[in-house]
């Protein structure tokens, strides 16, 4: 009998003579041991928590499948070739996943990697270098199940499967793990992460990359599920509108004081009505719902005169230096000054930030993406450029770095603007002769601003002009940053015993310094300075001086300590001047970037309708500070860290990480206070999404090109 057993060729129903312990424990172990790395190595997460139950259950699933999978395999070659492969892609991904994170403060989805791969390692080759060199401990430990896979192969995938009864265990196993997670993660409080809040940023911490990778798959076919649109309407008493009627305007000109609030001709209701699509008719019914601003003192402040608009590369206060970079230090000491003004973190590095301050709506990650690369074929009608065009307004828009990085040329020229970079309109002969990284801000003022200041003095033609800076971009070295390299004197002369990746930050944003400078000398010399209103901010803090696997010198750079997970550390500046404004206005609202485009048409007095924005002008003062309500002052932060999300209003601020409401000094609100802010802070991050997703503006605008 044993030599009949023994000259059989294509027999496979014996047992698996080494035991079923290594077939069907390897590739479990092997996944629960990498989502256990990636979150021992993130600082931010805590370890120990119900997420980690959650991981494990998934993670013993996923392996179960995979061990499962090649045991039924009849070419067990070719499964030990699979099973290796498998692992070998697993570690890569999670290796980038980690480098992701390390580097950016954030997890990417696989769609944007696969996108961004090719633009991040042309552009940014020496930074991916500094990454990997960071990440060499991780990758080492990542590579110990595919080292000991290689061994380990024919016992792990046996020339014979397994019985019958052990694979029914098996299966029966992964059933009730996948099932147990299944209902932690759709009957508790992350149900939201799963399901219609989706984002690889926020699901990594909480089931683990593989369950992100496989929804984020899942959603790409199936579309990301809409949330429970009803939970969201609200219907508060509006707070008593102030006689603005009385009120003195604040450039001490004698126009009146417009009273009345910024609404366009649309009749929500109507459109509810009549509209069959439940997500629609839903949104249709949140707007309607939204009490608009009042116009005040400042609106049409500025009716008539031009317009320019900076999204400053990791622009934060600490640029702000009044030897170093004195004009900078007038822009924002100036004019109207902003003590209470936040750039979140949106969680797509630069392009979340600009959309936020081109749009004054909340970025998302929609179905498809994210928000700004999908709005490039929705209708934007009400982006600034769109309304300026028709009265008459130029609108250039120049960015000193490859066109069509981010996908910066579809959205922005969609948005309105006659866009233009590098490879495609922009001259940047110094920069791009001498490889410069990153290009000069002061060379693409001198390419660009005697074209629309021209046009205005010798045609009379008005100009909206926008600009995305890149000067201010990391790495933060004196050999990996050429704007750095070029200010290394100045910087070190005055902050000798800063680290030099402080010094760095500072020597690059000198660059920016010289640009506005320039614009301003511009403006000055062709007498159009008092007919101008500059507006700039930052598109995100530089978190390139926070890396996780480094010291934070950001709070090097400040003088003080705090992390990501407070509000503290997105604290911006605002400039907003014009050389019209002859003393500072102080402004201590609570305020952020999707305010800046609500609060400009407030100025220039444009017909705008106030609910479709995510913010609010910034002047509008028909709120209380102690009541709620939904058009009062509310800076949105983004869910970055699993943990929801954290405002600020004109009554206090809620830290999500803490999850504790801090009231200003002689603030006492009502009890439901909190949970009402919370509501309408879901409401605006999921309406925002669906504005894009959804191409809700259309519905509105149905006639909008």
């Amino acid at each position: 009998m044993n030599s009949l057993y023994a000259g059989s060729t294509g027999y496979t129903g014996r047992r698996n003579v080494d035991g079923p312990l290594a077939s069907t424990l390897f590739f479990p172990l092997a996944v629960l041991y990498h989502e256990l790395l990636l979150r021992a190595f993130n600082r931010d997460t805590a370890f120990f928590d119900l997420a980690l139950l959650r991981t494990v259950l998934f993670s013993i699933a996923a392996g179960l499948v995979i061990a499962l999978i090649l045991d039924l395999l009849p070419w067990k070659k070719a499964g030990r070739i699979a099973g290796g492969v498998l692992l070998g892609l697993g570690t890569v991904l999670f290796c980038v996943e980690r480098g992701c994170r390390a580097t950016f403060g954030v997890y990417y989805g696989i769609a944007f990697m696969s996108e961004m791969a090719g633009d991040v390692v042309g552009d940014f080759g020496s930074m991916v270098v500094s990454a990997v060199v960071g990440l060499i401990p991780f990758i080492l430990l990542s590579l110990v199940p595919l080292a000991a896979f290689i061994p380990l192969r024919r016992r792990v995938v046996p020339d014979q499967g397994n019985e019958m009864p052990i694979r029914i265990i098996l299966a029966a196993v992964l059933v009730a793990c996948q099932l147990t997670a299944y209902l932690m993660s759709t009957l508790m409080p992350v149900k939201s992460y799963y399901t219609y809040d989706f984002n690889v940023n926020t699901a990594i911490p909480q089931f683990g990359l593989l369950t992100s990778a496989r929804l984020e798959l899942k959603y790409a076919v199936t579309g990301i599920p809409n949330a429970p649109l009803d939970a969201f309407l609200d219907n508060p008493v509006p707070s008593p509108t102030p006689s603005l009627e009385e009120s003195a305007p604040p450039d001490g000109s004698q126009r009146p004081v417009p009273s009345g609030p910024n609404v366009l001709d649309i009749d929500f209701e109507a459109l509810a009505e009549a509209e069959t699509n439940e997500t629609i008719k839903g949104m249709h019914q949140y707007f309607a719902s939204l009490t608009p601003s009042e116009k005040n003192e400042y609106t049409g402040m500025f009716a008539g005169k031009n317009l320019i608009l900076l999204t400053a590369e990791a622009f934060s206060p600490a640029a702000v230096d009044k030897e170093l970079t004195p004009t900078l230090y007038q822009l924002t000491h100036e004019g109207f000054v902003f003590s209470n003004f936040y750039q979140p973190d949106w969680t797509m590095s630069t392009t979340g930030g600009e959309f936020s301050v081109t749009t004054g709506v909340i970025p998302n990650w929609v179905t498809g993406g994210r928000a700004p690369n999908v709005s490039a074929d929705r209708s934007m009608p009400i982006t600034l450029a769109h309304l300026f065009a028709p009265l008459g307004y130029s609108t250039p828009a120049w960015h000193n770095h490859t066109y069509t990085y981010y996908g910066r040329d579809g959205y922005l020229s969609n948005f309105g603007y006659d866009y233009k970079g590098i490879g495609n309109g922009l001259e940047m002969t110094e920069s791009v002769a001498n490889r410069y990284w990153p290009e000069s801000d002061l060379e693409m003022m001198e390419e660009t601003v005697d074209s629309y200041i021209d046009d205005y003095v010798n045609n009379g033609t008005p100009f909206h002009a926008y600009y995305m800076t890149v000067s201010g971009h990391g790495g933060y070295t004196w050999a990996g940053n050429d704007m750095s390299a070029r200010h290394r004197a100045e910087v070190e002369a005055k902050y000798p015993d800063l680290s030099e990746p402080c010094q760095a930050y500072l020597a690059c944003n000198i660059e920016l310094d010289l640009a506005l400078e320039y614009l301003v000398d511009k403006l000055e010399a062709a007498g159009i300075a008092d007919d101008t209103l500059i507006v700039m901010t930052g598109d995100h803090y530089p978190y390139l001086l926070a890396k996780e696997d480094e010291p934070d010198y950001y709070n090097e750079l400040r003088g003080f300590e705090d992390t990501e997970n407070v509000t503290s550390r997105y604290r911006n500046a605002l400039l907003m001047w014009s050389g019209c404004i002859e003393e500072p206005i102080e402004v201590d609202t609570p305020c952020s970037s999707i305010d800046i485009v609500p609060t400009i048409c407030n100025l220039y007095g444009l017909e705008y309708d106030s609910r479709l924005y995510s913010g609010r002008d910034i002047f509008a003062a028909n709120y209380e500070a102690d009541q709620y309500s939904n058009c009062m002052p509310l800076v949105v932060f983004a869910n970055n860290k699993s943990q929801g999300n954290s405002w600020i209003t004109a009554a206090g601020t809620y830290e999500c990480s803490t999850g504790e409401f801090t009231p200003n000094e002689g603030i006492e609100v009502d009890e439901d206070y909190v949970a009402r802010v919370k509501r309408l802070v879901a409401a605006k991050v999921n309406y925002s999404k669906l504005i894009v997703q959804e191409d809700y503006y259309r519905y509105v605008f149905p006639d909008a090109e």
